[in-house]
């Protein structure tokens, strides 16, 4: 019911001004971060590096940051990539630092040019062009050209890193008038991938010729689209001074990154691949393609929310689930669009295929059912969370939330032990120690730099 008084808490002034009021703030915070940043990269000395494309760039930004560390100070910032939280991470790098490393991702038009304009990138690293966010891009085009802005930026006397297998990827060297070095199968590759060797377990081979050189370079990742991560990497490292026996040894100690196709085992029980922080449906192979070559183990796929598709939902979901027929013993489709798997009657009545509501019922599933040795995909979008079966084995998961309306991981959110309704209690409080220790370090400041001016 609106109140009368317009001042009042169900007033018409203040319905109708609480939008603005609500956003007026963080609006305010962006621009003042925004401008932070651009004033601690004026006079940076570190090399900033830039790393975008439609896949393979968390973990090669990741992998690269883990190169560099053991070469000189490096700060790295992966996941979170969208312009919101790269102004921060600019505004923060420390001066010390030589070499920072961001990954940069594309939410919507203009988001990759702003980032870009914020970092002023010595590096720009561009793994591969794919239809993703179709709601906003509907295009390879529209992706390649939002993506080339991170080329675009590139300083004077830096670098341009390109896939020479992607021709999206590829083109961007138009973009720039700074030195291009171009990385791939293709033969006029600068840094050539000579041969790329998987099977699961592991570990990866891949094998680089460039300028005369070649080494076989060695990596625990997980599956074989790898190699374009670790030829990324290998590149950009030796292109900035690191020697490549250093890169082949630091490498070779990167174990990967947190759901992504992340290998879980569970002592006497089964081994989870959770790969449930994307699920494009033009790359859904690759996660598929890791179960082809286990035929040693019993081999299950649970195929959860799949995104960036045009057309019918129900045929992508049925292919989806065809190609996991294909490497797999048993397929099982979990959450709101479970029902647009189209499984033959015989799949559904012989066991090979099952559909559950939601993620908790495919612990308990997994829970009965699921034996050591036992090798189980979980492939999903970040939105359902299906982390949360491989966690639950050793871990006390007590969130179950269907729709938490969070699409980073479980872990990073580290409240996964925790009741969903306790979690805003529990933010809440962080939030007011955060606060508190901002303003006690603001209060102690002035008396820290009196001690330093009068010493002792």
């Amino acid at each position: 019911m609106i109140s009368l008084n317009p001042f009042a808490r169900k007033g018409w002034l203040r319905s109708v001004s609480r939008p603005i009021r609500r956003e007026l703030p963080n609006a305010i915070r962006r621009k003042l971060e925004a401008s932070r940043a651009r004033s601690n990269r004026r006079g940076h000395p570190a090399t900033f590096i830039g790393i975008t494309g439609s896949s393979g760039k968390t973990t090669t930004a990741s992998l690269l940051g883990h190169v560099l560390e053991a070469y000189a100070p490096t700060t790295t910032q992966a996941i979170y990539n969208t312009a919101v939280d790269i102004a921060p991470a600019v505004a923060s790098a420390s001066r010390n630092s030589e070499f920072v490393v961001l990954e940069i991702g594309a939410s919507k038009k203009g988001s990759v040019a702003r980032s870009a304009r914020l970092i002023e990138p010595d590096v720009a690293i561009v793994t591969i062009v794919d239809l993703e966010h179709y709601s906003v891009f509907r295009s390879l085009e529209a992706v390649a050209d939002e993506k080339g802005w991170l080329v675009n930026a590139v300083r004077p006397g830096g670098f341009a890193l390109l896939n020479a297998d992607d021709e999206h990827v590829l083109a961007m060297r138009r973009r720039t008038r700074e030195r291009i070095v171009t990385y791939g199968r293709d033969e006029g590759a600068d840094f050539r991938v000579l041969s790329a060797e998987f099977s699961f377990p592991g570990p990866l081979r891949v094998r680089i010729a460039w300028k005369g050189n070649e080494e076989t370079v060695v990596s625990p990742l997980p599956a074989k689209h790898f190699w374009l991560a670790v030829t990324a990497a290998f590149a950009a490292a030796v292109e900035l001074g690191v020697s490549p026996e250093q890169i082949k040894e630091r490498i070779a100690g990167f174990g990967g990154v947190p759901n992504r196709c992340q290998i879980m085992e569970v002592p006497h029980g089964p081994t989870f691949i959770v790969d449930a922080a994307k699920a494009p449906f033009g790359t859904i192979d690759l996660a598929f393609d890791v179960m082809s070559d286990a035929t040693d183990r019993r081999r299950k796929v649970v195929i959860g929310q799949i995104s960036d598709y045009a057309g019918n939902p129900y045929s992508k979901y049925t292919k989806a689930y065809q190609r996991a027929r294909a490497v797999a013993d048993e397929v099982i489709a979990v959450g709101d669009n479970a029902h647009k798997v189209r499984a033959t009657e015989e799949d559904i009545a012989s066991g090979r295929f099952h559909r559950f509501r939601d993620v908790h019922e495919v612990y308990s599933y997994f829970k009965k059912t699921a034996v050591e040795g036992d090798l189980i995909l979980l492939k999903s979008s970040g939105s359902l969370h299906l982390e949360r079966v491989a966690l639950a084995w050793t871990s006390d998961v007590k969130c179950w939330e269907k729709r938490c309306g969070f699409t980073i991981g479980c872990v990073s959110c580290g409240l996964y032990t925790h009741p969903f309704h306790e979690h805003g209690r529990i933010r809440r409080r962080e939030k007011r120690r955060r606060r508190r220790e901002k303003i006690r370090r603001l209060v102690a400041a002035p008396f820290r730099l009196f001690r330093g001016m009068n010493p002792p």
